[in-house]
């Protein structure tokens, strides 16, 4: 059987009011380097562990239509080659050091982080001033990441069931704004982007003045300080203009339906609402609604769909973070023998309940 997915996109994003201004008490230092890098230190004692990430403000959104996936890749080519670490040194040094280490790449940012022992902590910072500044683009590892990248959308997209689920409801749910492609992107760009295009790419947007550092566990602020200054307060600011996407997306007057085919034996169903962007009281409050529905055993799309009515395998519902207006998801497998229309009806009817 192949699959058919529902996705109406509908315009409204009110279906719960409720005031979402709760403050943390999680004490930080917050400062600016004066080439822009922004940093933010928390000190935790309760572990002899520190956690060191760096996030640039880069993400797909910031791509070319023609060069979709620059965000991503670069996210897997800043791994590999630098002026002061061999190539495939860089992921060893953590882990010989007792760490973890990882990334992850959105359409609004590019994450990058370290988990170590706290004695560890100049090693994390040494290797992201390298990240920051002394990556070599050049053809070796261009030309390496582009295979690795292409058998990862093989395996996490392509020959995936329902690999490509979510990256449909984005393309019929934008039709201007740059959320509409995928962090993956497409790969015909990738193979046709030339060295110099990877290097304008790193020298706009992996700069200080675009990049926030923040550092939590079992630290001294001082002492912390002083060796970011070392490692970051000589690099320069950079000298680009920061391009930032101004597309509006318009506003949408009508639901839209689209049926997706895919080798696979259950059909899905995915209900997307186009909502206000993160940080806003509606965003957090439709957050709330999300973990209502489907958060636990006792959610009530569990208990009502999956428990209950056995009308679904799996049903669930999560908000995306996103820096401008975006989409909340609500999904479900059905179970064998159940229409793709009979488990609509009955998530529009769990979440009119809470309405």
């Amino acid at each position: 059987m192949r699959l058919k997915a529902f996705f109406p996109l509908l315009i409204s994003a009110g279906l719960l009011a409720q005031d979402a201004d709760a403050k943390g008490n999680i004490k930080f230092t917050e400062y600016d380097l004066p080439n822009g890098l922004h940093v933010i230190l928390h000190e935790d004692h309760s572990t002899p562990i520190v956690a060191v990430s760096i996030m640039y403000h880069v993400g797909s959104k910031n791509e070319h239509p023609e060069r979709t996936g620059f965000a991503h890749f670069f996210e897997h080519l800043l791994f590999v080659g630098f002026e002061n670490i061999d190539r495939g040194e860089f992921m060893k040094l953590v882990q010989s050091a007792g760490g973890q280490i990882n990334a992850n790449t959105s359409q609004d940012r590019t994450f990058y982080y370290e988990v170590l022992p706290s004695n560890q902590l100049e090693l994390a910072l040494w290797m992201e001033s390298e990240r920051l500044l002394h990556a070599k683009i050049d053809a070796t590892g261009v030309e390496t990441q582009r295979k690795v990248v292409k058998e990862e959308k093989k395996q996490r997209y392509d020959n995936t069931p329902y690999g490509q689920i979510f990256n449909v409801v984005y393309e019929n749910a934008f039709t201007k704004h740059p959320y509409r492609w995928s962090p993956i992107g497409k790969e015909q760009y990738i193979d046709q982007a030339k060295i110099e295009e990877f290097m304008d790419f790193y020298k706009t947007f992996y700069v200080p003045n675009n990049a926030t550092l923040a550092i939590g566990g079992d630290i001294d602020i001082k002492a912390t300080k002083a060796m970011i200054e070392k490692y970051f307060g000589g690099i320069p600011r950079g000298t680009k203009a920061i391009p930032r996407p101004t597309e509006v997306e318009p506003k949408q007057t009508a639901e839209k339906r689209v049926e997706f085919y895919d080798n696979v034996q259950l059909p899905a169903v995915v209900i997307a609402y186009h909502t206000p962007e993160m940080g806003t009281d509606d965003w957090y409050a439709l957050s709330l609604l999300t973990q209502m529905l489907s958060q636990g055993q006792s959610s009530r799309f569990q208990k009502e769909l999956v428990d209950k009515q056995q009308k679904g395998l799996a049903v669930g519902a999560f908000m995306v973070p996103n820096e401008d207006p975006g989409v909340a998801f609500m999904y479900g497998i059905t179970n064998m023998g159940v229409e793709p229309s009979v488990m609509e009806e009955a998530m529009l009817a769990e979440i009119e309940k809470v309405k």
